[in-house]
Formats: structure tokens, C-alpha cells, sequence
């Protein structure tokens, strides 16, 4: 088993619960059909602000030719604008557009109607712990962006 430094946690354990629910998570049908990386680039820009391309091909994992022609198409689709980056004159910054943060407000809310009936089927004590694990879950998520400073 591969334990934390305090044994209360299975890492290996966790780590597969966690790529379970994300494989379920992301299947979940929705009104918008859009292909993964479309909506992990619209998620990034909606989250963490407007990025410089050599960002997204960090943040993404996604190759500088790709990145761009993935950029490209969605800025002719209006969900993402290139704007002059104030700090660098030479350099441009993608914003995301009212329209792409609505396609992560759709597919947040499609996730939201298909999750209450399967969270109903819970028992009390099966919510009450997924509800005392969501701070955690939280910090967890902000430790993995990089956003929260090490304790």
C-alpha cells in the first residue's frame, strides 16, 4: 500500500477512486459536444485568466503547432479573442469570450442535473462524508495548479 506520512490515507486508493469518478465525470452526456482538449483550454482560460499560447502548451500538454491551431479555430468559433499583452508589446494574451464561459456554465449545470439523482441514491452518511471531503478536495485541486503557496 502506498500510504501518506500519516497512514490515514492510501494514496494508490485514492488515486484510483479519483480516475474512476473522472472517467465517469467527463462522460457525462451533455448538451454542449465539444472534444476534451476544446473544453480543458476554455476551463484553464475561464479559471486562471488570460494566457500567453507558451502557457496553454504548458498548462495543456499540448505541442506549440497544436496549441495554436486549436486557438485558431476556437477564436473563429468567438469563444476565445487574442488580445496585445499590456506587459509585452510583441506577445498576445487569449482571453476566453462570454461564449466560451458559457459552454462551461452549460456543462457544469448538464454535470449538476445528471449528479442529484445518483447523490439522492446515497445514504446520509455516504453524502455527509462526500460533503466533509470537499475542502479538502479543494486545496488539493489548488495545490495541483500551483495557486495555493506550500505549508
Amino acid at each position: 500500500m502506498d500510504r501518506t506520512p500519516d497512514d490515514a490515507l492510501d494514496v494508490g486508493a485514492f488515486t484510483a477512486a479519483v480516475e474512476d469518478f473522472n472517467r465517469f465525470c467527463i462522460r457525462i452526456p451533455a448538451l454542449e459536444k465539444l472534444p476534451f482538449t476544446t473544453l480543458s483550454v476554455l476551463d484553464t482560460l475561464a479559471f486562471r485568466g488570460p494566457m500567453r499560447l507558451s502557457e496553454l502548451t504548458r498548462t495543456e500538454q499540448i505541442s506549440q503547432p497544436g496549441i495554436t491551431q486549436l486557438v485558431t479555430r476556437l477564436e473563429r468559433e468567438g469563444l476565445v479573442e487574442r488580445r496585445p499583452d499590456p506587459s509585452d508589446g510583441r506577445a498576445v494574451l487569449v482571453h476566453i469570450t462570454e461564449a466560451g464561459r458559457e459552454i462551461g456554465r452549460s456543462r457544469h449545470d448538464d454535470r449538476t442535473r445528471h449528479l442529484r439523482p445518483l447523490l439522492a441514491r446515497l445514504t446520509p452518511e455516504e453524502r455527509r462524508a462526500l460533503a466533509d471531503a470537499l475542502p479538502a478536495l479543494a486545496r488539493l485541486a489548488e495545490l495541483g495548479r500551483g495557486e495555493a503557496s506550500p505549508t
